[in-house]
C-alpha cells in the first residue's frame, strides 16, 4: 500500500470590480477618515452600506455619516493570526455597531488578551497611517478609554457622498491556501510517474482504463482495482492555443495545451505540446512524453514521428 501523498496548494487571483455610487462613497470616505452608512426603507442605518435594501431589495442611496466609535456586539478571539489578516499578533474579531448605525461592522480589535474583550465594551477606530480607499484604511479597532465620544454626534448626519478624487474601482486579491491529498489511487499514479511510468486503473465491470485513476469508475460506480500501465505514446484528441502568459510559468506564448489519449487508456489526460509549431498541432497527432531531469512528470509531449491516428480510433475520447 503506497503512502498517501499530501501537498500544500494555493489558488490566488486578483478580483477587479467597478464601484457604484454607494460603495464608491463608502471607500473614498474611509480614505478621508469618514464612515458612511445608508438609510434603508425602514429607517435603519446600514453600515457597511448596501446598494440594495436588505428587506425590499430596492435600490437605496440616502447616505449618512456615523461615528468612528461604537459598541462591541459580539466577538471571537483569534490566537494565531494568519497571512493577510489585519494584525500580526493575537487579536479579537469583533462586530462593532458604530454610533448612529443599526448594523454591525466586522473588523479586528487590538486587545492584550481575551480577558480584555467583552460584549458591550466601547471601542474606536484606529486609522491606518496611509489610506488608499479600502476597508484596510481602518487598521483595527482599539478600546475606547475615554467617555465614549469620538468627536461626532451619536445621531447619523446626512452626507452627500461627494469627495475629491473618488474611487471608481478596486482590485482585491483572493487567495485560498489548502492541503490537497490525492488519495490512494492517484498517489500510486504520482509515485509511478517518478519512475517514468504511467499507471491507470481498470474498471472490473466495463473494463475501461482510467488515467489518471480516480479509485472508482464514474460510469459503473465500482472500485477500479487492477492497475494497468499505459502509454507512453498517445494521440491528440483535441487542443487549444494559449495566448495569455501565466504568472510564474516560463513558457512563451502562444503554446498548445491538448487532451491526449495514451495508448491503452480510455480517458484522455491534458498536457502541453512542444517540439512543433503551435499552428501545426492537429487532432490525431501521435505524441510521446519528454522528461527532464528531476521532474516528477513529463515536461511536455512532442510528435513521435508516427503517422496520424485514424479518427475512428479516438473519436470516443474527444
Amino acid at each position: 500500500m503506497p503512502d498517501i501523498l499530501t501537498a500544500p496548494l494555493v489558488v490566488e487571483f486578483p478580483f477587479t470590480r467597478s464601484l457604484g455610487p454607494v460603495q464608491s462613497a463608502f471607500l473614498t470616505g474611509l480614505r478621508e477618515r469618514t464612515v458612511l452608512g445608508v438609510k434603508a426603507s425602514d429607517g435603519r442605518v446600514v453600515v457597511p452600506p448596501a446598494e440594495y435594501d436588505p428587506v425590499t431589495a430596492e435600490e437605496i442611496r440616502e447616505l449618512v455619516e456615523v461615528g468612528t466609535a461604537g459598541t462591541v456586539t459580539t466577538w471571537a478571539w483569534n490566537p494565531t493570526p494568519r497571512r493577510g489578516q489585519p494584525l500580526a499578533t493575537p487579536f479579537a474579531w469583533v462586530l462593532v455597531r458604530l454610533d448612529g448605525a443599526d448594523t454591525a461592522l466586522l473588523h479586528a480589535l487590538d486587545a492584550p488578551g481575551p480577558d480584555a474583550v467583552r460584549t458591550g465594551m466601547r471601542v474606536r477606530i484606529r486609522w491606518a497611517a496611509e489610506r488608499t480607499g479600502a476597508i484596510t484604511d481602518i487598521s483595527c479597532f482599539e478600546p475606547d478609554q475615554g467617555t465614549g465620544g469620538d468627536g461626532h454626534t451619536r445621531e447619523p448626519v446626512a452626507h452627500d457622498g461627494q469627495f475629491l478624487d473618488p474611487l471608481t474601482g478596486i482590485t482585491a486579491p483572493a487567495r485560498l491556501d489548502y492541503t490537497y491529498s490525492p488519495g490512494a489511487a492517484q498517489s500510486r499514479y504520482i509515485q509511478a510517474l517518478a519512475d517514468r511510468r504511467t499507471l491507470g486503473e481498470r474498471c472490473p465491470a466495463c473494463r475501461k482504463v482510467y488515467v489518471p485513476p480516480r479509485g472508482a469508475c464514474p460510469t459503473c460506480g465500482v472500485a477500479t482495482g487492477p492497475q494497468v500501465e499505459v502509454g507512453p505514446r498517445g494521440t491528440v484528441t483535441t487542443f487549444c492555443i494559449v495566448n495569455i502568459k501565466a504568472r510564474n510559468l516560463d513558457i512563451d506564448v502562444p503554446y498548445v495545451y491538448a487532451h491526449i489519449a495514451l495508448d491503452g487508456a480510455d480517458l484522455a489526460l491534458h498536457a502541453r505540446i512542444g517540439g512543433i509549431p503551435y499552428d501545426q498541432v492537429r487532432m490525431g497527432l501521435r505524441v510521446e512524453p519528454v522528461w527532464t531531469e528531476g521532474s516528477p512528470f513529463p515536461e511536455h509531449y512532442r510528435p513521435s514521428g508516427e503517422p496520424d491516428a485514424d479518427y475512428d480510433s479516438y473519436k470516443e475520447l474527444i
